[in-house]
C-alpha cells in the first residue's frame, strides 16, 4: 500500500503547476476531493476544473467557486479525482485540444470505484475500493505525513458524509467513523457542516410543487421492485439551475414498499440519455445495473449514460436485467 501512496508524492515531482479535474457529474465527494487536493498542497499553483458548473445543491462548499470551466493547458499535470471510467469523461473528452493535452502531459487518477479502469490516455492510478474517493485522499496525505488543517478536514468530511448518506450507508466501516474522528480533531465539525448543507438543501415553493410532479411520474415494473421516473430535457433546463431533479425524486423513490431499484433517466436532445441508480440494501445491484449501459459505481449508488436511445428502451433493458441481476 505504501509504494502505491507514493505514486503520489513521485507525481507530485517537478510539478509547480496542476489541474485537478473532475467527472462531468460532479457530486460532493468529487468536489471535496478537488478542493482537499487544493489546500493539502499549498506549495502548488492549483486549478480546478469540471466541464459542466457545479450544482446549486453542492454551494454549501465554501470553495465550490473554486471550480472553474476554463481548462489550464499549461499545467504540468493534471490528477483527475473520483472517477476512473471513459465514460464519465466524455464530454471533456470530445474536446480535441483537452484530449489531446491529457494523451500528452502526466496525468493520476485517484479513485474508489469498483469500476474497471478504462480511460484511453497514458496515467498513473490510486484506486481503493472505499466508501469515498476523499477517505483515499485522507489515507495518502496521513501515510505521507501531509498536514491536514481544518479547511482541508471540512472538504474530505463533506465529501465522506455525501457518499456515505452521512456515515450511514452499508459501505461504511469502522475505520470510517475512526478518519471522520480524526478530521474532528483536525477541525472539521459534523454539526456546522450539516446545518450548511442543510441551508443549501431548502427549496423554494415552485421547486416543491415540481416534486410533487415528479413523484406524481413514478412508475413501477417488477411487481414494485423496480420504480424508474423520466426527467425531460425541458425539466432539465428549467429546474437544474435550482434543484438537480435526480436529487429531489431517488431517495424517495427508493424508500417505497417493496422497491429494490430506483432509477431516475434523464433524456436529451442529442440522443443522450443518462440514469442515477439507488438500490435497497436487500439489492446491492447498482454498480451491476450501470455496468450494463457501460456506467458504474457502488452497489448501493451508480449512474450510466448512453446514446441513441429513449426512455422506455431504457426502462425495457431494466425490467429485462435486473430480475436476472437479483436471482445472481
Amino acid at each position: 500500500m505504501i509504494d502505491m501512496y507514493d505514486i503520489f508524492n513521485d507525481f507530485l515531482k517537478d510539478k509547480k503547476r496542476l489541474c485537478i479535474i473532475q467527472a462531468e457529474n460532479p457530486d460532493g465527494d468529487s468536489l471535496g476531493s478537488a478542493i482537499a487536493l487544493d489546500y493539502l498542497l499549498p506549495d502548488k499553483e492549483i486549478s480546478l476544473y469540471c466541464p459542466i458548473d457545479i450544482p446549486k445543491y453542492l454551494h454549501y462548499f465554501t470553495d465550490w467557486a473554486r471550480v472553474t470551466s476554463e481548462f489550464d493547458y499549461k499545467a504540468d499535470g493534471y490528477i483527475i479525482v473520483d472517477t476512473a471510467a471513459e465514460v464519465l469523461l466524455s464530454k471533456l473528452l470530445e474536446d480535441t485540444a483537452i484530449r489531446n493535452r491529457l494523451f500528452s502531459a502526466p496525468v493520476l487518477v485517484i479513485d474508489h470505484h469498483e469500476t474497471p479502469d478504462d480511460l484511453q490516455f497514458p496515467h498513473e492510478s490510486i484506486i481503493e475500493i472505499r466508501p469515498s474517493c476523499t477517505e483515499v485522499i485522507y489515507r495518502i496525505a496521513k501515510d505521507l505525513g501531509v498536514p491536514i488543517e481544518k479547511e482541508a478536514a471540512e472538504a474530505i468530511f463533506q465529501g465522506i458524509l455525501s457518499d456515505t448518506l452521512g456515515l450511514t450507508s452499508a459501505s461504511v466501516t469502522a475505520e470510517t467513523f475512526e478518519i471522520a474522528a480524526d478530521l474532528t480533531r483536525c477541525g472539521a465539525v459534523i454539526s456546522s457542516l450539516e446545518e450548511r448543507r442543510r441551508e443549501f438543501m431548502k427549496k423554494s415553493p415552485r421547486i416543491l410543487d415540481y416534486k410533487a410532479d415528479l413523484i406524481k411520474r413514478v412508475e413501477y415494473s417488477l411487481d414494485g421492485e423496480l420504480a424508474t421516473v423520466h426527467i425531460p430535457w425541458e425539466d432539465i433546463t428549467e429546474y437544474s439551475n435550482e434543484y438537480n431533479p435526480n436529487v429531489l425524486i431517488l431517495e424517495e423513490m427508493r424508500l417505497v414498499e417493496g422497491v429494490k431499484a430506483a432509477v431516475a433517466i434523464k433524456t436529451y436532445p442529442d440522443g443522450k440519455v443518462t440514469g442515477k441508480i439507488r438500490c435497497d440494501s436487500s439489492a446491492p445491484i447498482a454498480d451491476k445495473i450501470a455496468g450494463y449501459f457501460g456506467g458504474g459505481g457502488h452497489p448501493y449508488a451508480a449512474g450510466f449514460r448512453t446514446y441513441d436511445t429513449s426512455y422506455d428502451e431504457v426502462v425495457k433493458d431494466l425490467v429485462r436485467i435486473i430480475p436476472e441481476l437479483l436471482a445472481q
